[in-house]
């Protein structure tokens, strides 16, 4: 079994008993904690494929505005977190929270479930602060969002609901 493998092993091992726990892909899962929702993404080495990184990270704003006081604000965050970095993605307009660890015969049980908790507990607390002061929307509301559209049907231009009209009526 090669590093990949055992990461992927340990990771489906350690967080598969939680009903929270989707396997999404080979080497990408998530897990559902409060209105995070955390990715788990096993990535090969750049030079020795027995070398895998962990990306684990939460989507923790969609929509947001790219202004100079809000990465400002991610970076002083940065300087005070114990692990971990917010980071923002123009595609999208996105703010998510990354950490990154060595996977393969380095990475324990114990830092993968607290490095999952310990990122959805940061990105839920700090979700509705950054929608309050910077817009966006929480990753749980764009994800209910499109559920709710899948559902009911198409918006109309003014961002409601468009039903369908019956033949017949």
């Amino acid at each position: 079994m090669n590093a990949i493998e055992k990461t992927c092993e340990l990771i489906e091992s350690t967080l598969g008993k939680s009903p929270a726990f989707r396997k999404v892909e080979d080497r990408l899962y998530v897990v559902k904690q409060g209105s995070s929702y955390v990715m788990i993404s096993v990535i090969p080495g750049k030079k020795e494929a027995d070398k895998p990184l962990v990306r684990v990270y939460a989507q923790v704003v969609s929509g947001v505005r790219p202004e100079p006081s809000l990465f400002r604000q991610l970076l002083i965050l940065n300087a005070r977190m114990r692990f971990g970095a917010f980071a923002y993605l123009p595609e999208g307009m996105l703010i998510l929270f990354v950490h990154t660890m060595l996977g393969g015969e380095h990475m324990d049980d114990k830092e993968l479930t607290a490095t999952v908790t310990d990122i959805a507990l940061i990105a839920d607390a700090y979700d509705d602060r950054i929608v309050a002061r910077y817009g966006g929307q929480r990753m749980q509301d764009v994800i209910e969002e499109s559920a709710m559209k899948h559902i009911f049907g198409a918006e109309d231009e003014n961002g409601e609901v468009a039903w369908e009209e019956s033949k017949g009526s």
